[in-house]
């Protein structure tokens, strides 16, 4: 079985996509597009580790499709798809909550940080998700995984979970004609500006749907008049700007500012502040409102169209499907014969 370069992403369908959605995942998956064959999913098993209403659910899930092809995604090309429809993933997950060890996932600060005091009213899927993720990037031995500095912890996860696969298995994997271990170690792919947005209320918390404040993030489906409004009353210091990215040092609130304008208009962090160094706020975010309408108001208006016509999105994630069981379902019938089930 050749292995190939491959890229391997996804993204929860719990609602209300924000602007760290798109420039910390979204974005890059539309620069990766141009270099890789790249698998987008819409993680829906994941979502449900905390209980959703399914029609909720279901709406969600379109909306992220949508976002995916409105920001420009080509389907024909890359596959997108949801996550439940193909059974590979499942599978894998429960293979790999056999081969995963309880200390790993105790160690999982995500677990921590989302169940909280409450960590025994927490279901299994939650503690056991990094497993599912795992499963997501190796059904498709894929290489690399763009992720955002919070996420590499679940990838070192996926790393250990392929290694101790290859080790636990190593005969079998030989016996079935791999000289290099069965699943690759896939590796990050973490690059450019404003890869982790924070809120636009609290520099020093990252943009969250859960924040209760809705001025502490721009969605992809606000108005221009309300992406205006958010950036205009976004907290900042009374300080001007800088020239240098190193008077960004213990300025959480202008640094998240500048990162957010220097990833809209694909820029480095020094080249924005070479332009406004030495300029107020009340200059910087006017600049940043303009730049954040021209991004974003587009794929609002294609996000609204798509969202229109669910059965040409439901086309769309049904063939993606399709295509990505025809990866996944080889791989996984030589997972089978490699653990030593039996049966086709």
């Amino acid at each position: 079985m050749e292995r190939k370069e491959r890229v391997f992403s996804g993204v929860q369908p719990t609602g209300n996509l924000h602007l760290g959605n798109y420039l910390g995942a979204i974005k890059r998956f539309v620069n990766l597009q141009k270099e890789h064959d790249c698998l987008y999913c819409v993680v829906d098993l994941h979502a449900i580790t905390v209980w959703q209403d399914p029609d909720v659910l279901a709406h969600n899930i379109r909306e992220v499709a949508a976002a995916f092809i409105a920001s420009g995604i080509d389907p024909k090309k890359q596959i997108i798809f949801n996550q439940s429809q193909v059974s590979g993933h499942a599978e894998l997950a429960w293979i790999f909550n056999c081969v995963a060890r309880m200390g790993w996932l105790n160690r999982m600060t995500q677990f921590k940080e989302k169940a909280g005091k409450h960590k025994e009213n927490a279901s299994v899927g939650l503690f056991a998700y990094p497993n599912l993720m795992a499963a997501d990037i190796l059904l498709y031995r894929a290489t690399h995984v763009p992720v955002g500095e919070d996420q590499k912890q679940h990838l070192e996860l996926a790393r250990d979970i392929a290694q101790k696969f290859n080790n636990d298995f190593a005969k079998s994997i030989e016996k079935a004609g791999f000289e290099e271990g069965f699943f690759p170690l896939p590796e990050p792919l973490i690059a450019g500006p404003a890869t982790r947005v924070m809120s636009l209320r609290d520099g020093s918390k990252k943009m969250s749907k859960s924040d209760p404040s809705v001025m502490s993030r721009i969605t992809l489906t606000d108005s221009p008049d309300e992406i205006a409004k958010k950036v205009r009353k976004a907290r900042t210091d009374p300080d001007a700007l800088p020239s240098e990215k190193k008077g960004l040092e213990g300025r959480p609130e202008a640094s998240n500012l500048v990162g957010i304008y220097a990833a809209l208009s694909d820029r480095d962090t020094q080249d924005v502040l070479a332009e406004f160094g030495g300029a107020q706020f009340s200059t910087f975010k006017p600049a940043l409102v303009d730049l954040a309408v021209e991004k974003l108001a587009p794929i609002n208006s294609e996000m609204k169209k798509l969202m229109g016509e669910a059965g040409e999105i439901d086309a769309i994630l049904n063939e993606g499907a399709q295509r990505a069981r025809e990866i996944a379902d080889p791989i996984m019938r030589k997972v089978k014969e490699v653990v030593g089930f039996i049966g086709a």
